[in-house]
């Protein structure tokens, strides 16, 4: 009898496979993908789409529109969340020292130096790292890059020169900012920096109650913080009723050719001076080596004062009168200020007070 061929059964089911466990790395790496397509499809980077995304304005309003538009057409959207969260998680702070092309300070000069050590220290001490690099101070938005890439989570300016409506540009844009300098009216962003009006009023009667009845003053005070010291000596000497005179105000920049001219003609216009109050040391050390080419002796003839206390002002010959601004507060005062506003607080400015240290170049035997 033959047999009936058996029906075949269906297999037994079969557990369905283990969902993948949820790993943010891929959610990151979605989202960069879906960035690295939106970057492919406008012809831009994915850095460039990252600012577009953040409405920065390092990027034209023209590409900012493009990538929005694709980025809405890819269903894209930027995690609020997980930037804040990065940004939180990021320990790296951008010091920027803006190069002026008109002054031509470079990042070795003695004073830089100084403060960029404190602010290593400070940020050392609070558990974060230092970006350094210099931009055109022409162009202070592209300070604003290291922040807006995400490679920094705030910003700290080491100079404020000319540039207070850049400043105040930058500020709107809600970086965590701080910004070594004066504090002018109508600003939108922290300044900490030293009390520039006391230190010009002391070191000028300084010189006055040494004797010195014709003090020069070499700076241009149409920078913020020279400007802040010329106005100190101009108190200082109306104080005592004196009136300053025109010839004797000399607007200098940090340039050692244009200190050596200044002295060379004021010594050969013939115009009596018998000490000079300058912006900076290092300003006043090229005044008393000029001085010194040119027959007359610091401080027998002239006495000189100048403004930083920068290390090697004790060491100069002779001995260097200066006003010192306290270095050793403002790196920690600067990096506390941009950590605040990080950690969400407003901006706030801080002045530090001076003090005048009277050497051997200011006073006569």
């Amino acid at each position: 009898m033959p047999r009936t061929p058996k029906t075949p059964q269906p297999p037994a089911p079969t557990a369905p496979p283990p969902a993948p466990a949820t790993d943010p790395r891929d959610a990151r790496q979605a989202s960069r993908l879906q960035m690295a397509d939106i970057a492919r499809l406008a012809g831009v980077s994915v850095a460039t789409v990252s600012r577009a995304l953040a409405g920065s304005t390092l990027v034209n309003a023209a590409t900012r529109e493009r990538v929005a538009e694709l980025a809405r057409s890819l269903n894209y959207t930027v995690n609020v969340a997980a930037k804040n969260l990065r940004l939180r998680q990021n320990r790296t702070v951008s010091v920027v020292v803006p190069f002026d092309a008109d002054l031509r300070q470079p990042l070795s000069d003695p004073f830089f130096l100084s403060l960029i050590g404190n602010l290593a220290d400070a940020l050392t001490d609070r558990g974060h790292e230092m970006l350094l690099s210099r931009v055109d101070a022409n162009r202070l938005d592209l300070a604003a890059q290291g922040v807006e890439a995400g490679r920094a989570a705030g910003l700290i300016l080491v100079g404020q020169w000319r540039h207070h409506d850049q400043l105040n540009a930058l500020a709107v844009r809600g970086l965590p900012l701080a910004v070594w300098g004066a504090a002018l009216p109508g600003q939108a962003y922290a300044t900490v920096g030293s009390d520039n009006v006391q230190g010009g009023r002391l070191a000028t009667s300084h010189l006055w109650q040494q004797g010195a009845r014709r003090i020069a003053f070499f700076g241009d005070w149409q920078l913020p913080e020279v400007g802040q010291r010329h106005q100190g000596y101009l108190q200082a000497l109306e104080a005592v009723n004196a009136r300053p005179a025109a010839k004797l105000m000399l607007p200098v920049p940090f340039v050692n050719s244009a200190i050596e001219a200044a002295v060379e003609n004021l010594v050969a216009s013939g115009t009596r001076f018998d000490a000079v109050f300058a912006a900076s040391d290092l300003m006043a050390m090229t005044v008393i080596s000029t001085l010194r080419r040119l027959g007359r002796q610091v401080p027998q003839d002239v006495l000189v004062a100048g403004y930083d206390d920068i290390p090697l002002a004790e060491h100069f010959h002779p001995p260097l009168s200066t006003v010192r601004q306290p270095l050793g507060e403002a790196g920690p005062a600067l990096v506390a200020e941009v950590l605040a506003q990080i950690g969400g607080a407003r901006p706030s400015s801080r002045v530090l007070p001076t003090t005048f240290h009277a050497r051997e170049s200011s006073q006569r035997a």
